[in-house]
């Protein structure tokens, strides 16, 4: 380590310290760290869970003007390497990781982010059209990846063209690090890269008679984006489960695996499951970018009067939070943002989830494992151990977690968990059927969400119209009011699909002494649900109803979503 290293260090370390982010104590075990593992002393300050990534992002951006990447898990983006040639790369030990048009960025790695004389040639070369973000890496690391990347096709098209004029060797796919000169190894990552830049939730590998088809989850909707034939689906099967340590020679039984690699500058997760159908095993990927998982309460778009009922809610000493929802609702992201709301040193937060998705720092957060015998109603048990302050289970699904759940918050803890109902209300008769008596249930519960995701209209190209009657009915207008609704129309910005991004509507149940017993009487749900709209609840047609009104949304988007017929 040279002198200007250790003065970097030391910079960084006392001004994180004097900025009061990290104790001295801190300081010094991530000192001691660093000299076994050998990383940057801001890689292992976040890995240890004292600072987060954005802190230390902007903490070295201020005192050190650098970030550092590890480039073995790294996908290459083609436009980044077409722009500086392989013969400069390597006069300079750079790599081009990633280009962000929006941002008019191009992330490059090096191993010494200071070199002027390096920064100055690469602008030079590139013009004046990008910014340089660069990247800390080792100089070994950066002559392998210039080999392994440089001189192959990178584009998905390019690489089927390549596998379709040349013969493929498929046996080398079954080695864990798997050759970058093999055309299947890079057209895996190639539809990874494409999926995470079109901003896709998931993957879908869908196996047919004679053709592969590919999907993206994109905005909450499933669209076409490749057929392969049916010969490509072995080798790449085999590519995705060597990636996720899954059992490549297991054709039949469901198996569920982990993926993480780093595109477009920042880690991506995809949590892989795999599950045996009639023209062979399916494959669906969830993506996971920690970049944007975690986001805060405020902005999730919450109206001032939901988040004021929020707040209320979260400030309860004990009880159950309960978010409803389908799969693809929005709820662990809701769930996550309100314990980062709570997350600070004067709390113990535990979490017991099926798996973990975003890790967080000073959250003590387990995976349930069967085969540890690790299970939700036996995790909880365990968490109850640990001293906890708040508790979120993943899921409600059966009774003993019920049970355990609801004995949790009736012990003195503040529970957060997830439960597959239709709607806020419908919790309550779900858990009645569940198996928890209602004299539990009362008193216990101190408010439910409902939640769906609807997809946000196009700021470019939503086009605006006059409400028809029976649209009018539905958004509950009179007809001597003047409204404009929007349409989508499509255009370049939002790929020609009129809209771009999601947009949670909510409906918030806060449980009140009234409302307790109403539900310890066995009240029906009618009752319980007009005793409760006329305390101000609002459901999720009249939430979606506004943001129609709004523009914010599409009357045919809520319709996809909500049943809004109850309305007419």
């Amino acid at each position: 380590m040279d002198a200007s290293t250790s003065r970097h260090r030391r910079l960084l370390g006392e001004r994180l310290v004097e900025a009061g982010i990290v104790s001295p104590d801190q300081l010094r075990i991530a000192l001691t760290e660093q000299q076994e593992a050998h990383e940057p002393l801001g890689r292992i300050l976040v890995r240890l869970g004292f600072v987060t990534e954005a802190v230390m992002r902007e903490q070295l951006g201020q005192a050190l003007g650098q970030e550092s990447i590890a480039l073995a898990s790294v996908v290459p983006d083609p436009q980044a390497l077409a722009l500086v040639p392989k013969a400069l790369a390597q006069r300079y030990n750079i790599l081009p990781v990633s280009c962000r048009e929006d941002l008019q960025q191009l992330a490059v790695a090096m191993t010494d982010t200071f070199n002027l004389l390096t920064l100055d040639r690469l602008r030079a070369h590139i013009g004046t059209e990008y910014e340089i973000r660069p990247l800390l890496a080792g100089e070994v690391e950066i002559d392998e990846a210039i080999d392994r990347f440089y001189g192959y096709e990178l584009s998905v098209d390019g690489i089927l063209h390549e596998i379709e004029t040349g013969e493929i060797d498929y046996a080398s796919l079954q080695t864990e690090t798997g050759e970058y000169s093999h055309p299947l190894v890079r057209l895996v990552d190639a539809i990874l890269a494409d999926a995470v830049k079109r901003e896709a939730s998931d993957i879908h590998f869908e196996p047919e008679e004679g053709f592969l088809r590919i999907r993206y989850r994109i905005d909450g909707v499933l669209r076409q984006i490749r057929s392969l034939h049916t010969n490509f689906w072995s080798p790449i099967a085999v590519r995705l489960k060597v990636m996720s340590d899954m059992n490549i020679a297991e054709t039949r039984a469901p198996q569920d695996g982990r993926i993480s690699l780093s595109i477009s500058g920042h880690v991506i997760d995809f949590r892989v499951s795999s599950v045996r159908t009639t023209h062979g095993e399916n494959l669906v990927l969830r993506i996971l970018d920690r970049h944007k998982g975690i986001r805060t309460l405020d902005e999730l778009g919450f109206d001032p009067d939901t988040r004021e009922t929020l707040d209320l809610m979260m400030h309860r000493p004990e009880g159950i939070i309960l978010i409803t929802g389908p799969t693809g609702s929005g709820k662990t992201t809701t769930l996550y943002s309100m314990l980062h709301e709570l997350n600070t040193e004067a709390v113990n937060i535990v979490t017991l989830e099926d798996p973990v998705e975003y890790p967080m720092p000073m959250v003590r957060q387990s995976s349930v494992n069967e085969s540890a015998r690790l299970d939700f109603a036996n995790g909880i048990r365990s968490l109850m151990r640990q001293d906890p302050d708040i508790m979120l289970i993943g899921e409600i699904r059966d009774e003993p977690t019920a049970t355990m759940a609801f004995r949790a918050a009736m012990t003195g803890h503040q529970v957060y968990s997830t439960l597959h109902t239709n709607s806020a209300l419908g919790a309550i008769p779900r858990l009645l059927d569940i198996g928890v008596l209602p004299d539990v249930l009362a008193g216990n519960i101190i408010g439910v969400m409902g939640q769906r995701l609807v997809r946000r209209l196009c700021d470019h190209c939503k086009a605006p119209y006059r409400p028809e009657e029976r649209e009018r009915r539905l958004l509950g207008i009179d007809d001597e009011d003047d409204i404009v609704l929007y349409r989508p129309v499509g255009c370049r910005h939002c790929n020609d699909r009129g809209y771009h991004g999601r947009v949670a509507l909510m409906e918030v149940l806060r449980m009140d002494a009234e409302l307790d017993d109403f539900i310890a009487r066995r009240s029906t749900l009618k009752e319980i649900g007009e005793l409760a709209v006329n305390k101000g609840f609002r459901t999720l047609a009249v939430d979606g109803a506004r943001r129609a009104r709004e523009g914010v949304t599409s009357l045919g988007e809520v319709a996809r979503v909500i049943d809004l017929t109850s309305r007419l």
